[in-house]
């Protein structure tokens, strides 16, 4: 074969012969199958409904060659961008490029929801099919990104990943009715293992109610099993009798009359790799218990973390859930190690500290604060953009830009610092009722074990999400440092 052989092996599961087998003979050779774990995925996602959805919008007679060959073209011409943070954050944090490894463009991709449409529309309308023509075609591209829900991209990679390395998750309000068909939609999507905290009789009975066999193959565990209990009461004293001043028999009252202090102790003792929790009690209660059980992590702060998207753009608000009036210093902490997780998933981290005030004005005592917190990440030289204080439009409107070009934040910023808890609560909850909005938390981060807290009352979707980030989290972090 000539050099950089192409080798298109699509046989699923099991291709005609595998990427590690021509490998080993040839070392340049272009290979593609049709499966998720090897580079170059043939998959037809990437093409038929786009190619429908382009056809569809100029109510095409038919679908013809020139129509299928502007999508390749489309594609093609994809594979050779720079790709976004979504692709990024699917694919585990490394951003694939051009290349015999990356010809075909990700699955996950979210331009190939208006790219590929808009061209099979316009080879439509040029060769005469097309009955419905279109005439602003960037217009009809921002419609058909607004269609596109960045959160399920982002919580796709995820996924794929946390299938491939199956944790132990406990879910410990077991007997709720979102957190029981949470638990059951986590282990039939193959996401993990969940482990249910709950009277035995009464998850058997909601499992027959919502319509699963009360035999449903799913680990329950409870205060009864005397063994766990035992352990966890020892775990829970040796930490807390210094600490808190708390006896033994303290200590055994939390373990058996506290669902969090036991899923805590769970993770806490290696019986699971991570927990989900809350949702029938308020989010500050939660956190108060399972602050008895695990340690902020070794050099961190704690806080809450909210993913927020809204029209394609993805935003971190922090600190939604901790610090009612986080100080200077907290919020440069904040800060730093929002941008790690950030980078997690994905994104470049630019952080904006957020204010009633732009750069001074008006100069106010809180305004003060939040210059100070700037003045301390300068002063640390940290790995990322940052600037403040800044109004909130302003660090996310591109229209600014010109009005304070000194800034490479305006207009920019995927993180933003809020100034108290108020702030950041009331302005993520007033995002997620009154917009076309989509929430992801908040992430409890800083927390010395891969545990999440649901607020109250969140549905199941958000309960796998939360679940599912558990055990991520349980995986990519060293909760040793």
């Amino acid at each position: 074969m000539s050099k950089n052989p192409i080798i298109f092996a699509c046989a699923n599961p099991d291709p005609e012969i595998t990427p590690e087998e021509v490998e080993e003979v040839r070392s340049d050779a272009i290979i593609a199958t049709g499966r998720s774990d090897y580079p170059n995925q043939v998959n037809n996602l990437i093409g038929f409904p786009y190619i429908f959805r382009g056809a569809l919008d100029v109510r095409s007679k038919t679908i013809n060659e020139e129509m299928k060959i502007a999508a390749a073209k489309a594609i093609a011409n994809l594979a050779r961008e720079d790709v976004p943070d979504e692709v990024v954050a699917a694919m585990g944090g490394e951003r694939p490029h051009y290349g015999k490894d990356y010809i075909i463009p990700s699955t996950f991709d979210p331009r190939l929801i208006s790219v590929i449409p808009a061209a099979v529309a316009k080879a439509a309308m040029e060769s005469g099919v097309a009955r419905k023509p279109i005439n602003n075609f960037e217009l009809y591209k921002d419609q058909l990104k607004q269609r596109l829900d960045p959160t399920v991209t982002i919580m796709q990679g995820i996924n794929n990943y946390i299938k491939k390395n199956q944790k132990r998750i406990v879910f410990a309000d077991g007997e709720d009715e979102n957190t029981l068909k949470a638990a059951i939609a986590f282990k039939n999507s193959k996401l993990g293992i969940p482990i249910l905290i709950g009277k035995e009789e009464t998850v058997k009975e909601q499992i027959k109610r919502i319509g699963y066999d009360q035999n449903f193959d799913i680990e329950i565990v409870n205060s009864k099993d005397a063994k766990k209990r035992k352990k966890y009461v020892e775990y829970l004293f040796g930490k807390l009798q210094r600490e808190r001043g708390l006896l033994e028999w303290d200590c055994d009252r939390l373990v058996r009359n506290d669902r969090v202090v036991w899923a805590s102790c769970m993770v806490a003792c290696g019986d699971a790799d991570g927990a989900v929790t809350g949702n029938t009690r308020r989010f500050g209660a939660s956190l108060d218990k399972l602050k008895l059980v695990v340690n902020p992590r070794k050099g961190e702060i704690m806080f809450g973390l909210n993913l927020v998207v809204h029209k394609g753009k993805t935003i971190f608000v922090a600190d939604t859930s901790v610090h009612e009036y986080p100080s200077s210093e907290e919020m440069s902490e904040i800060a730093i190690s929002a941008a790690r997780v950030v980078r997690l998933f994905g994104f470049d981290p630019k952080v904006a500290f957020v204010s009633h005030s732009t750069f001074g004005q008006p100069i106010t005592s809180r305004t003060k604060h939040i210059r100070k917190a700037v003045d301390i990440l300068k002063e640390k030289k940290v790995d990322f953009e940052f600037d403040g204080d800044m109004q909130p439009d302003v660090a996310l409107n591109k229209e600014y830009r010109n009005l304070y070009p000194f800034s490479n934040i305006v207009g920019s910023a995927n993180i933003l610092i809020m100034p108290g808890q108020h702030s950041a609560s009331i302005s993520y909850k007033m995002m997620k009722e009154l917009g076309d909005t989509k929430v992801i938390g908040p992430l409890l981060i800083g927390l010395g074990l891969p545990i999440e807290i649901a607020p109250l009352r969140t549905s199941t979707s958000e309960l796998i999400n939360l679940a599912s980030i558990a055990a991520y989290s349980a995986d990519v972090i060293d909760y040793e440092k």
